[in-house]
């Protein structure tokens, strides 16, 4: 048996190893599309902080991890074709790999609106190590650098920005920061948090386009939707990411906001599977499908995935949000529907608001399981919340005691974390 994993990022190598451990004697390949070893984009922030080297974004540090597994890595060899009837992929060098199984795991990539002036070098995206050097050789202290967004990605790089000693100014279109992890009020929080740290934040902007500056003190002119045209050295492009499924396009396999995939990570073409930030699975709470593009999450579709190419049955229990997020020393996170649920399939919510302490608390109910929830500011026992929810735990009375006093959550969690979860109703 031959398995073919696309994609060395975290989904991949996780596959690999679960591939192995669960298939001592098959023929293992993992590619990626990056002339690189298999490593973190999340450690690219510390390597702009200049916390670490490349080699501290590498996900296996040990030297010779994958021959030791006997896996064959291939790299700089992006997927440009699937033939699922021959079962072979074609890269985009004109090298093409068989394969009995094949794991889809190739990630995202920074979407670039299409904004006149994007293409311009001095506008970058912050995703692989070759923007990272980029950004590194024009993002020098009192460098003035516009960053395109303040979603997840957003914060995370501004947080190394900030560290470099830059003049940094935001522009988001939302009407708050992280506008798809947090309340209204949360992420106005946040925005003012991050302003007093010195950075200026635009929200319910957009930047209409940007312009080479002829003579000016800067290289970059930014027009913006508000009518401000602001001087630049550098423009980061943080508008989100999407997946990497051009590949896929007539092959068979089904495709939405990603590669849609069932509990079993299996998309709609036998033998072909799919894990991470490409897959598209099931969510927890609703069983509706969506793309959960967090690293814990990738790891454990792909050892699903992997056990299941490997012939052993298993299945994922649902993909449930999380997100946690340290904003210039500020933690925030978010767990499952936060948003909460219309009253009348049986939402109930309480909002919890400490703006001066920047503490924060929101929980969010179907019935009596919690489904929801948002804090800021809050470092401990938060856990619980994430408990409450990926367990579906009835919480019975509970339930009122929370709406009415929310920062009870643990107890709740204690006396109710034992209880038949919802799915044994």
């Amino acid at each position: 048996m031959k398995h073919l994993v696309l994609g060395n990022g975290p989904a991949g190598v996780v596959a690999v190893e679960a591939l192995r451990n669960a298939a001592p004697n098959d023929e293992i390949v993992l590619v990626g599309g990056e002339d690189a070893p298999p490593y973190s984009r999340m450690a690219i922030p510390y390597l702009l902080e200049e916390n670490i080297d490349e080699s501290g974004t590498w996900l296996r540090k040990t030297a010779g991890h994958f021959e030791a597994l006997r896996v064959r890595e291939l790299r700089g060899r992006a997927a440009v074709s699937l033939d699922a009837d021959a079962k072979r992929v074609r890269f985009q060098d004109g090298h093409s790999e068989s394969y009995d199984r094949l794991l889809i795991a190739t990630g995202a990539h920074p979407v670039r609106p299409p904004i006149p002036g994007i293409d311009l070098p001095e506008v970058q995206t912050c995703w692989t190590l070759e923007d990272a050097r980029a950004i590194a050789n024009l993002a020098g202290r009192g460098a003035r650098v516009l960053q395109l967004g303040a979603g997840f990605i957003g914060c995370i790089i501004m947080e190394s920005l900030a560290a470099r000693g830059v003049q940094l100014t935001v522009v988001e279109m939302g009407d708050r920061m992280v506008p798809r992890m947090m309340t209204p009020k949360a992420g106005g929080m946040i925005k003012a948090w991050v302003e007093e740290k010195g950075i200026r934040v635009l929200t319910s902007a957009s930047v209409e386009r940007i312009e080479r500056q002829e003579g000016g003190d800067a290289p970059l002119a930014v027009k913006l939707s508000t009518g401000d045209s602001i001087a630049c050295d550098l423009v980061i492009v943080a508008a989100g990411v999407a997946p990497n499924t051009g590949f896929l396009d007539g092959t068979g396999v089904k495709v939405g906001k990603g590669v849609l995939v069932d509990e079993r990570m299996q998309t709609s073409v036998p033998d072909i599977y799919a894990a991470g930030d490409v897959a598209e699975a099931p969510e927890l709470l609703s069983g509706a499908h969506m793309v959960a593009a967090i690293q814990p999450n990738a790891a454990d579709q792909a050892r699903v995935a992997a056990l299941n190419m490997a012939g052993r049955e298993n299945r994922m229990k649902g993909v449930l949000a999380i997100n946690v997020l340290n904003t210039l020393g500020l933690i925030s996170s978010s767990f499952g529907q936060w948003w909460g649920e219309q009253a009348e399939n049986g939402g109930s919510g309480v909002e919890l608001v400490d703006e001066d302490a920047y503490r924060y608390l929101s929980l969010q109910f179907r019935d009596d399981v919690l489904i929801g929830a948002t804090a800021i500011g809050l470092t401990q026992h938060v856990g619980a919340l994430r408990g409450l929810i990926q367990g579906q735990v009835r919480l019975g009375p509970w339930r009122d005691r929370l709406l009415a006093s929310p920062m009870h959550f643990v107890d709740a969690y204690v006396a109710r974390s034992q209880q038949p979860q919802a799915l044994a109703r």
